[in-house]
C-alpha cells in the first residue's frame, strides 16, 4: 500500500491514462499495444484494495478509455482493461455508475459469450462487482440480457468463471421471485447441482449458495429436489468448511419447505444426517434445527399417507428410515396409526437386532423418543414466552447512524443498522453476512418487498427484544418475521392475530398460518 500511494503521489496516474489513450493513434504497433496493456495492469495494481486511488483514477479520466479498450482487437488488452474495471468497480459506487454510463454493459455481456476463458472470467468478474450492493445496476444488467450468458458460464471449462457465475446468479435470485423462476426455467439448476460434486471447495460453496437463493420459491424447491439436488446437499453437511456447510444447510432449509420433498428427504436418510451432523458454527446448528422443525410441521395429511405407504411397500432400509424419521417427527396423535396399526414399532425393534452398531443406536434413540412422546401431553400454545435470552443493543440504536456498518434501502429510504445486532438475531441475517458472498461486505442492501413501518417495527424487535404489535400491522409483520426467521416476533404477531379469530375469518386466518408456518395461530384456528 505505501508503494501504491508513493507512485500515485508522484503523478503516475495521468501518464498511465495518457498511455491508455494511445490506442487512438493511427498506427498501433505491437510495442504500443504492449504499453497499453501494461498501463491497464499498472492501474489494476495501483488501485487494488485502495479506495482513494480508485477514486483518483476516475478523477484523472481513466474509466472511459478502459471501457473503450474492451472492444480493442487484441484480446490481451481486452483482458487487461476488464481486469482494471473489475478492480475499480469493487465497493466504489461512483466508479460503478461511470462504467455503466460509459455503456460498458453491452460489450461486457458479449464478452461473457467469448470462447476465451480468460475473457469471460474477467467480464463476469466486472459484472459481479458492478451489481454488488447496487440494486439499480443489477436491474440494468438483467435488462441488458446478462442472464442467459451467465447461466451458460456454469458449464464453462474455467472453474473461476463457473464460481463467479454461480455467485452472480445467487445475487440475481435475491432480486425478486420472478427472477428466481426465470433462472430455473433457463436451465441453471442441473449445472449448479453438478457443481456440488466438484472437488473445488469454492465452486461447491457458490453453487450451494445459488441453490439456497433459488430454493426460496415453492416450485423451484420441488424442481431442485427432483433433479437430484437433495443427496449432494446432504453430503455437504459432512464438510469441514464452515461456509460450505452453512450454505448447504440453508439450501436444505429451503427445500424442506415443500411438502413434495418431505418423503424424499426421509427416504434418502436426510433426517439421520441432519440429526447426526457435526456442525461447525452455531448459525448452521440453528438452521438445521429449523429444517427439522419444518419437516415435522408437514408430517400429516397426504405426506403422512405417502410415508405410511413407503413403510409398507419400500425396501427394508427405506422402511426403517421412514420409521426412524416418524419416531422423531410425528405428532403424538398419529403415533398409534404409525407404530401399532402400520407396524412401525416392529421396524424400530428390528433395528435393535441389527449387527450394525449405528443402526442399533438409531433404533434405541427412536424408541426412547417415542416413549417420551407417548408420556407427554401435546402442549397448546398460549401467550408467547419471553424471547430467548440474548443481549440487545437497545432502543437508542434503532435507525441510528452512530457506529452503523450496514444500511438497508426500504421504499427508497435509508435505514441504519449494526451487523453485530443482526448476526445475533436470526439465521437469515447470519446467512446474509457470514457466508462467502456479496452481502457479506455490502454497505447498502435493498429490501424490495417490506413497507417502511413494518421493517422499522421488525428492527425495533431485533434491537430491544419486544414490541407492541397492533392488529392493523400484525399480518404484514408476521410475513416479515417469517422471511427473516425471527421466531420470537412471529409468536408476538400470532398472539395478536389469534385474539381476533372469529367464525367469519377463521378460514382466511388458517390460510395465513399455513403460508407463514405459524403453528400457534394454526392451533387457535
Amino acid at each position: 500500500p505505501e508503494h501504491q500511494q508513493l507512485i500515485v503521489d508522484s503523478g503516475a496516474l495521468s501518464h498511465l491514462v495518457n498511455l491508455l489513450r494511445r490506442y487512438k493513434d493511427s498506427s498501433t504497433s505491437r510495442a504500443v499495444i504492449s504499453v497499453i496493456r501494461r498501463a491497464a495492469d499498472a492501474i489494476t495494481n495501483l488501485a487494488h484494495e485502495n479506495s482513494s486511488i480508485k477514486t483518483r483514477v476516475r478523477m484523472e479520466g481513466g474509466i472511459p478509455p478502459l471501457v473503450e479498450l474492451l472492444e480493442f482487437t487484441d484480446t490481451k488488452v481486452q483482458r487487461a482493461a476488464a481486469g482494471a474495471l473489475r478492480t475499480l468497480a469493487f465497493k466504489n459506487d461512483e466508479n460503478k455508475n461511470q462504467i455503466v454510463e460509459c455503456n460498458a454493459l453491452p460489450t461486457l455481456i458479449s464478452m461473457l459469450r467469448s470462447d476465451d476463458a480468460a475473457i469471460h472470467y474477467e467480464a463476469v468478474g466486472v459484472i459481479g462487482n458492478l451489481v454488488h450492493s447496487s440494486p439499480n445496476i443489477k436491474k440494468e444488467v438483467l435488462a441488458a440480457g446478462a442472464l442467459q450468458p451467465v447461466i451458460g458460464l456454469l458449464t464453462s471449462c474455467c472453474s473461476e468463471s463457473q464460481r463467479e457465475a454461480a455467485l452472480l446468479l445467487g445475487q440475481f435470485a435475491a432480486t425478486d421471485s420472478d427472477c428466481k423462476v426465470h433462472i430455473v426455467q433457463r436451465g441453471a439448476v442441473r449445472p449448479l447441482i453438478e457443481m456440488l460434486h466438484s472437488p473445488d471447495i469454492q465452486l461447491k460453496e457458490m453453487s450451494a449458495f445459488a441453490l439456497g437463493r433459488l430454493a426460496q420459491d415453492t416450485h423451484n424447491q420441488a424442481g431442485i429436489a427432483h433433479m437430484g439436488g437433495l443427496v449432494p446437499l446432504l453430503k455437504l453437511l459432512d464438510s469441514k468448511n464452515g461456509s460450505l456447510q452453512h450454505n448447504a444447510a440453508f439450501a436444505l432449509y429451503g427445500l424442506a419447505d415443500n411438502e413434495d420433498n418431505v418423503s424424499d428427504f426421509i427416504r434418502v436418510g436426510g433426517v439421520q444426517r441432519l440429526q447426526d451432523g457435526e456442525f461447525i458454527v452455531q448459525a448452521t446448528k440453528d438452521c438445521v434445527a429449523k429444517t427439522l422443525k419444518r419437516l415435522e410441521e408437514k408430517i400429516h395429511g397426504r405426506v403422512l399417507n405417502h410415508l405410511l405407504y413407503l413403510m409398507r411397500v419400500a425396501e427394508k432400509p427405506v422402511q426403517r428410515r421412514v420409521a426412524f424419521a416418524l419416531a422423531h417427527l410425528c405428532s403424538p396423535d398419529d403415533q398409534r396409526t404409525i407404530f401399532i396399526d402400520n407396524n412401525g414399532l416392529e421396524l424400530l425393534l428390528g433395528l435393535l437386532g441389527s449387527t450394525n452398531p449405528k443402526q442399533q443406536l438409531d433404533g434405541a434413540v427412536a424408541l426412547y423418543k417415542l416413549a417420551n412422546k407417548a408420556m407427554t401431553l401435546s402442549p397448546m400454545d398460549a401467550a408467547p414466552p419471553s424471547p430467548t435470552p440474548q443481549v440487545y443493543l437497545g432502543e437508542q440504536y434503532v435507525n441510528n447512524a452512530t457506529l452503523s456498518d450496514v444500511t438497508f434501502l426500504v421504499e427508497g429510504r435509508r435505514f441504519y443498522a449494526h451487523r453485530i445486532c443482526l448476526l445475533a438475531s436470526s439465521d437469515a441475517f447470519r446467512a446474509m453476512f457470514d457466508g462467502g458472498y456479496r452481502e457479506k461486505d455490502a454497505r447498502d442492501i435493498e429490501i424490495p418487498n417490506i413497507r417502511w413501518e413494518v421493517f422499522e417495527l421488525m428492527m425495533r424487535f431485533i434491537y430491544t427484544g419486544s414490541v407492541d404489535v397492533s392488529l392493523d400491522i400484525a399480518q404484514d409483520l408476521l410475513g416479515a418475521a417469517d422471511q427473516y426467521l425471527l421466531e420470537g416476533l412471529k409468536r408476538l404477531c400470532e398472539y395478536t392475530i389469534a385474539q381476533d379469530v372469529t367464525l367469519d375469518n377463521v378460514s382466511s386466518m388458517y390460510e395465513l398460518s399455513e403460508a407463514f408456518h405459524a403453528i400457534s395461530l394454526r392451533h387457535t384456528c
